[in-house]
Parts: structure tokens; C-alpha cells; sequence
């Protein structure tokens, strides 16, 4: 078998993903019945929230957790609807219609799919901690109040999370913003009791129960979910065109964008819960893709990796992908059955438990800590959770990576630096005509010019000897300063000699002209003792002249 064929290979399911079944399948069946109780009242809830309705929240969890459990490659991810592509999902259906969701789905499922056929998966591990955790901190705030216009029964037209809130707020009317607000509250309490409990207790099930209860047997004026079909909807390929393709093109960017750093990021955090076997980046990329693709056929919207439910899964005692398949299962056993209990469910309901779902989010430890570590990291976290906040999440990841980038190359620069060194060796007449720098760390864009400024001042010397065999980075720029700095001296008569340049680093040094721009060939050493030995007969040679 060729490269290209393992490869081609790596990427797709085999029988190896259920290698531990045998010993595990009751642990995976069990712990995937609890996490589809969970994920339940999530699923309706994400699918009301994002305007594509309840239905497409249920499709997307059934058809995208079977098929990205099989094709993904974490055997453990319990993909769905989530929070964060609401985020991004609400106001461009806002903006193109829901006829728009599935060109979006397929467009958005190609990207990914490509990403991982690309070896794209790995790159995640590029973004820092406190861009993770200030984009968590923005879309926890989002969620939380893109529920207030169904909390409190008003309408918001604005896309922008807050406006809209504002809106609904003032806009609300008794007596529907009263029993809103009490069935919000009802089940605010019943989850919060349930945690006290205990923290696996499917308490956002119960309280959406309750909650449901309570509106029927009073009658309450408040919206219900409504009636949902009875079964999953026929697979239907979108139409399309030039236009809405290229209309289409930006938004389904940003949901692929986000479909695949969340993915990862919640199976890279499931891989280190428990001992749940290998976590293939690419293919989960792939499978990912391929979801939501199969989600946006059937009606569905784009699907990610769900941290929380996968959490669920892992601490019941998931450990193959089976689990993920029996809560799918699960869920379309929900829509065959009992289809006409859930269209009684209240939205208001729906929408405590994504209130006290994007609580939860949200780590006051983490915040803490990421806020007392360096004033960099505060200001990364910050600025991520206020971009995404106000004005987008892709933006906000990529400046907070720009940020983010920008202090770790500042940090490095720091490390860098020139130092003067005295020669070896017994003193000789003449050494203090002679000097020899250390350059040390990182001599790259961010550093050159400021760590070459002592070398380029130096007054009474005959002869300079640059030691580069401490030089950690040497970037373009750098060789290219050490060039001019070299060209600047001899051409103040200072003959310059280069000790120890990196094998790593000869063929830049090469190209940019490092070694070129020295007076002779013999001017490049490898042994200090030599190069001193070189410069102190040629002021030796000066003297005599």
C-alpha cells in the first residue's frame, strides 16, 4: 500500500473504531441514553434559537451524531446543534431566510471536509488559551442574550445579539412577559436544584417537563414549540445558482470556520478525560464535514462537536462510538413516538435552559486565572470576548490570534539580545582593539534592529567577531541586518569575522548574502580560539604596517 493510499485510508472508518466493543457496549449504550435525555431539550432549544426551528435542531442531532460518530475521528464526540453556530447561524438566516440553510449546510460541509483531506486538522493547536477561553466567554454571552426576546415574549429586528435584547426587553407586554418570566424562572430553580443533586441528573429535562406541565394545566399564554412531524423529513438536494452560491459563499465560510475549531476543540478536551483511544484531527475534519452535510439534506443545520454532551458521554462511561449512535437513535425514537408531548413544550422553557446553559459555559476560575497570569493574556481574553460580542466570532478569533501573535514575538524579542564578550585567553597587546559580540535567542524581524544597535555604535576597533553559534531563529530580516551590519563595518575599515553559524541556519545565511558580505572566505570560523587567533594577528598586521 502507498503513502497516498494509508494516507486515503487513515481518513476513513474501519473496523479498528470498535475494537473495544466487546467489553464496553454496555457502558456505551447506557451512557448514550443519558446523554440524548440532555441533549433533548439542547436540541429544540438551539434549533428555536437559531430561527431554522425545533424540527431542524432534532434532525441535525440524529442524522449528524450517526454520521459523524462513524466517519469522525474522535470516538467519543457527541456532534449536534450547538451554541456557538447559533451564534453565527441566527443572524445570517436573519438575513438570507432559512431557504438559505441547506446550500449553507452543504457549502460550509465541503470547506471542512476539503480542510481535512488538506491535513488541516492539527492546526487548532495554533490558538492560544486565552483566545479559546474569551471566544467561549463572547458566545456564552451571545446565547445568553439571544433568549431574552423569548424570555420575555418582546421582538427584536437588530442581528446584533444585544440590540435585539434591548429591544425585546421594551417591546414586552403583560400579561405574556409575566408567565414568561415565571416559567424562565421555574426552570432556572429546577436545574439548579437538580445540580445539587447530582451533577449527571438530567435536570434540564425535568424542568422543561415541568415547565411544559405547568403551562397546560393553566393555560398560560405563552408560545409553544408546536406541532412537529412525526418522522425525519425526506432527503432533498438544495437548489442553487451562480448567485446564491456567491452570496451564500461568505457566511457558509464562517460557519466551516467555526464547525471545525469547535469540533476539534471539544475532541481534543474529550481525549484527555478518559482512556477513549486515539484522535485522528483529519478525520474528524472529514466526518465533520460530511455531517453537515447529511444534516442540511434532511432539513438539518450545520453541525459541530458538542464539549458538554461529549463531557456527558465521557463521564458516563462512553468510550466507542456507539455511544454517540444510541443518542441519536434515541432522539429519532423521541421524534417517532412522542412528537405531539414535545409540541406543548413552551419556548420561554426552551429558553431558561439555554440561559442557565450559558452560565455554565463560563468558568469563574478560568477567568481568573487567565485575568492574574500577564497583562498580555488579559488583554487577549478580553478583546476576543468583546469582538465576538459585538462584532463577530471569525473576526474575533483571528484578531485575537493577530493580538495574541503580537506578544509572543514582543516576548521573544525580549529574549533576544547582543552581548559583549571579553577575548580568551592570556591578554595580548592590541585586544582592545579587538571585539566580540554574542548574538543570542531569536534574531528575527521583531529583534534585528534593536539587537545590532550596540554592534553598529561601536567606536576604536580594528576587528569583530560575531558568535552566532547562540542564535536559537534566524529569520530573513535577521540575516539581512547581520548582512548590512557586516558591509556597514567593513566599510569603516572594521574587519569582520563570523564564528559558529548553525548548520540550520547556513543556507539563509547563505542566500541573503551573511557570508558573501565578508571581506574574505577565510573570515568564517567555527572554533573561537581560531577566529580570536585570526583577529589578533591582523591587528598584529596593522600595527606593523
Amino acid at each position: 500500500m502507498t503513502a497516498e493510499q494509508r494516507g486515503v485510508r487513515s481518513l476513513l472508518p474501519s473496523l479498528d473504531d470498535y475494537r473495544s466493543l466487546p467489553r464496553t457496549w454496555k457502558g456505551d449504550i447506557l451512557a448514550g441514553v443519558t446523554v440524548g435525555i440532555v441533549a433533548l431539550p439542547l436540541a429544540l432549544a438551539f434549533g428555536v434559537s437559531s430561527g431554522a426551528g425545533a424540527e431542524s435542531g432534532l434532525v441535525t442531532a440524529i442524522i449528524a451524531g450517526i454520521v459523524a460518530a462513524v466517519f469522525g475521528g474522535s470516538n467519543v464526540q457527541i456532534s449536534g446543534p450547538t451554541g456557538a453556530m447559533v451564534v453565527i447561524l441566527a443572524p445570517t438566516l436573519a438575513v438570507h431566510g432559512t431557504t438559505s440553510l441547506a446550500l449553507i449546510c452543504l457549502l460550509a460541509g465541503v470547506m471542512v471536509v476539503a480542510a481535512g483531506a488538506l491535513r488541516l486538522g492539527r492546526t487548532v493547536s495554533y490558538i492560544p488559551w486565552p483566545v479559546i477561553e474569551g471566544f467561549t466567554l463572547g458566545i456564552a454571552i451571545i446565547i445568553f442574550l439571544q433568549q431574552v426576546p423569548t424570555a420575555t415574549g418582546g421582538h427584536g429586528d437588530s442581528t446584533n445579539a444585544a440590540v435585539a435584547a434591548v429591544q425585546a426587553a421594551l417591546s414586552s407586554t403583560w400579561p405574556q412577559l409575566g408567565w414568561s418570566l415565571l416559567l424562565v424562572a421555574l426552570v432556572v430553580v429546577v436545574m439548579l436544584v437538580s445540580l445539587k443533586i447530582h451533577p449527571r441528573f438530567p435536570g434540564s429535562l425535568l424542568a422543561i417537563v415541568i415547565a411544559a406541565l405547568v403551562a397546560s394545566v393553566f393555560n398560560l399564554p405563552v408560545d409553544t414549540i408546536g406541532e412537529l412531524p412525526t418522522g425525519l423529513p425526506a432527503p432533498t438536494f438544495p437548489s442553487f445558482d451562480l448567485a446564491s452560491v456567491s452570496a451564500l459563499l461568505g457566511p457558509a465560510a464562517a460557519v466551516a470556520a467555526l464547525a471545525a475549531i469547535e469540533s476539534l476543540l471539544s475532541a481534543r478536551v474529550a481525549s484527555t478525560m478518559a482512556d477513549t483511544g486515539p484522535f485522528d484531527a483529519d478525520r474528524e475534519l472529514v466526518g465533520q464535514g460530511l455531517a453537515s452535510i447529511a444534516s442540511g439534506l434532511f432539513g438539518g443545520m450545520p453541525a459541530t462537536g458538542a464539549i458538554a454532551r461529549t463531557a456527558v458521554a465521557v463521564r458516563s462511561g462512553g468510550r466507542t462510538r456507539v455511544t454517540a449512535i444510541t443518542h441519536a437513535l434515541l432522539l429519532l425514537a423521541i421524534v417517532l413516538v412522542g412528537s405531539a408531548l414535545v409540541a406543548h413544550i413552551p419556548l420561554a422553557a426552551l429558553a431558561g435552559v439555554l440561559m442557565v446553559t450559558a452560565v455554565r459555559m463560563v468558568s469563574l476560575r478560568t477567568v481568573r486565572v487567565i485575568l492574574r497570569t500577564s497583562r498580555a493574556d488579559a488583554i487577549i481574553f478580553c478583546l476576543t470576548a468583546i469582538i465576538t460580542v459585538s462584532v463577530d466570532l471569525i473576526y474575533a478569533v483571528l484578531i485575537g490570534l493577530v493580538v495574541a501573535g503580537f506578544f509572543a514575538l514582543r516576548q521573544l524579542a525580549r529574549t533576544s539580545g547582543v552581548f559583549r564578550e571579553e577575548l580568551p585567553g592570556e591578554p595580548q597587546p592590541g585586544d582592545e582593539r579587538i571585539a566580540i559580540f554574542r548574538l543570542e535567542g531569536a534574531l528575527f524581524f521583531g529583534a534585528a534592529e534593536r539587537a545590532l544597535e550596540e554592534v553598529s555604535s561601536l567606536r576604536g576597533a580594528e576587528a569583530v567577531i560575531l558568535r552566532m553559534s547562540q542564535l536559537q531563529l534566524l529569520d530573513a530580516t535577521g540575516a539581512q541586518v547581520v548582512t548590512e551590519l557586516i558591509a556597514a563595518l567593513e566599510r569603516r575599515g572594521i574587519t569582520v569575522l563570523v564564528k559558529g553559524i548553525r548548520e540550520d541556519h547556513r543556507a539563509i545565511a547563505e542566500r541573503v548574502g551573511v557570508i558573501s558580505s565578508l571581506r574574505h572566505k577565510n573570515h568564517l570560523f567555527d572554533d573561537l580560539a581560531l577566529a580570536t587567533a585570526h583577529a589578533r594577528s591582523h591587528v598584529a598586521r596593522g600595527a606593523t604596517a
